[in-house]
């Protein structure tokens, strides 16, 4: 059955100028957390969505896109993962590509708010299906507080956060990233989601120079998300006495919809305003 045209909007005010809406049919979820204020609703663009303070974290259209990215790349790269963390996350969607991987072993996936993972888990079940694997130990907490109590405990470390702003702010700071790389064994990887180069050029370079303070090597790759302002996202990674990233050194996994080894080697050539924006050349010749 068709769904019926309703004149309900969401309106995503991505930046002071631009603005991103979805026309709703029906909403489930509008209540606030100690945290944040989460938001579900069925949309008739991009079905079914989940927003934080306002801002869209998921939706049933495009959210592999964001998710296989921020798992595969530095999987893929290291040679054997066994054992992550992912920070943030909540909804599940990293750890379902993590334990795609047949040599993790353990997956830890910490959130502040335990409310988003509930409302995942209820309403976005092809989302947070892993959550339940035997693998996955979850840790409703700061996340903060959790990493500095590791040392040389994990082979990946995935910063699933939210935009830097109040409780998530901590996750793009130089002493969080220090404490990240201290949680990594040799060969490791780190990686963090760092906005849009046409929406938050600045929150790209400051968190690319934290990181590049802390880490051997720092390396910029991105991909698409649409319905993330301007629908170019980018990505940071950070290698602790490890190789180059861009070269894919484990098998891919084979239910993949965005991320192939091709789109792995191809995210790391950076167009030239992105390695302007960074103020030096990483970018592939």
């Amino acid at each position: 059955m068709e769904k019926r045209q309703t004149d309900l909007w969401f309106t995503e005010y991505q930046t002071p100028d631009m603005r991103l809406g979805l026309r709703i049919d029906t909403i489930l979820v509008n209540r606030q957390t100690p945290f944040q204020h989460i938001l579900v609703a069925d949309s008739l663009e991009n079905g079914r969505f989940m927003a934080l303070d306002g801002a869209i974290q998921v939706t049933d259209r495009d959210e592999f896109t964001y998710h296989e990215m921020m798992a595969h790349v530095i999987l893929c790269a290291h040679p054997e993962p066994r054992r992550v963390l992912v920070v943030g996350g909540g909804d599940g969607g990293v750890v379902r590509e993590v334990v795609k991987h047949p040599s993790v072993e353990k997956v830890f996936l910490v959130d502040i708010d335990r409310e988003v993972i509930d409302t995942s888990r209820e309403f976005f079940p092809g989302v947070s299906v892993a959550l339940d694997d035997p693998r996955v130990e979850i840790k409703p907490m700061d996340a903060i507080e959790f990493i500095r109590s590791r040392k040389e405990d994990f082979d990946a470390v995935i910063v699933d956060s939210t935009d830097p702003v109040d409780f998530a702010e901590g996750l793009f700071r130089e002493p969080f990233y220090r404490d990240v790389c201290a949680a990594l064994r040799p060969g490791g990887y780190a990686v963090g989601q760092t906005e849009s180069p046409f929406a938050e050029p600045e929150i790209l370079k400051s968190a690319h120079d934290a990181m590049s303070r802390v880490f051997d090597d720092v390396r910029l790759f991105w991909g698409v998300m649409p319905t993330y302002p301007t629908g170019m996202w980018t990505y940071c990674t950070g290698c602790k006495q490890a190789p180059d990233p861009s070269v894919p050194r484990s098998a891919v996994p084979v239910d993949t919809r965005y991320y192939t080894e091709a789109i792995h080697a191809a995210s790391f050539v950076l167009p030239p305003f992105l390695t302007e924006i960074l103020g030096d050349d990483k970018g592939d010749d």
